[in-house]
């Protein structure tokens, strides 16, 4: 196979955005919110959806001084709290007409042992379950809008996760802190593809992709000692940004599902088609994933019904 060629497209090359109305997630900090000052400068009504409300409304007062007209939003999220999440999604909802993009961003990566308040694991009940009952929960308002896409941000380490749907909170003696977050970043692409598949079945305009922004210099690896040595190698968090943005904006990010930098080991590079493991394209096992994802969240994701419904 021949080296695979990015596109040599910035985060700054994003069009305007005047109109939409843009949800992002853990947007105060890192790529989030590179992606939330890029839209908001283009024109968007931007929604800092976090955990953190000090820090959001930091970030929000940083936004609005690069960017004095702009329109920006904090939101209450939780992702590690399912009822938060749903108090969240119905004050969204209650206060904006409708959702053009939904950006699936927030995470944690190798923490220390810990659980969700429903008591998962921190990384897979972060990472994928919050954001499927999120998205879940906001599909009716994305229904609204013109052309809704929803981008959802796994990572390279999707290649090592392994789906297991017996033990998918890696519960036993030794916990695999970098396990978890590959099985998480897994579920995350599996997630997003079989979202799409769904949304197709149903003759739904929402459109769901995915994006990974290589390895990035932010926050979400201070538990990392590789980060801690190498971090001056990092592509920087607008760079970081770009494939995810490229994804949520471009009409030519339709042509392929996932996007990403596609230098050496999709670590480093220009946005291009990133590559995504077997595992993360097996049908079947989206589907289980897809049921056991239901079972934890409590409600079913029933696409064809919440699109009939909204």
């Amino acid at each position: 196979m021949g080296k695979k060629i990015g596109l040599k497209w910035r985060l700054s090359d994003t069009k305007s955005q005047i109109g939409k109305v843009v949800l992002i997630t853990g947007a105060n900090t890192g790529i989030g919110f590179e992606m939330a000052m890029e839209f908001a400068g283009k024109g968007a009504e931007v929604v800092l959806a976090c955990r953190n409300q000090a820090k959001a409304t930091e970030a929000t007062a940083r936004i609005r001084t690069e960017h004095p007209d702009a329109n920006v939003q904090t939101l209450d999220l939780d992702l590690a709290d399912l009822n938060a999440v749903k108090r969240a999604a119905s004050a969204f909802m209650a206060s904006t007409p409708h959702l053009d993009i939904l950006i699936n961003n927030a995470g944690v990566m190798i923490p220390p042992k810990s659980t969700t308040v429903d008591g998962f694991e921190l990384q897979v009940g972060t990472n994928h379950l919050g954001h499927f009952a999120l998205t879940a929960h906001l599909l009716p308002h994305l229904r609204k809008a013109e052309n809704p896409r929803i981008v959802t941000v796994s990572s390279i380490a999707h290649t090592m996760g392994r789906l297991n749907l017996e033990n998918m909170h890696g519960r036993g003696k030794r916990y695999d802190k970098w396990g978890q977050y590959g099985r998480s970043k897994l579920a995350n692409l599996m997630f997003a593809l079989e979202l799409d598949r769904r949304l197709k079945a149903a003759g739904s305009r929402i459109v769901s992709l995915c994006g990974h922004p290589g390895y990035a210099n932010t926050s979400l690896q201070r538990h990392s000692m590789m980060w801690r040595l190498f971090n001056t190698m990092a592509l920087s968090a607008p760079r970081g940004a770009a494939p995810i943005v490229y994804a949520a904006t471009e009409p030519d990010a339709l042509n392929h599902p996932y996007w990403g930098p596609v230098g050496p080991l999709e670590a480093w590079g220009w946005t291009g088609k990133a590559k995504m493991s077997k595992a993360a394209t097996n049908e079947e096992n989206a589907k289980r994933l897809w049921a056991w994802s239901e079972d934890q969240i409590g409600f079913a994701f029933d696409v064809p019904l919440i699109l009939a419904q909204s």
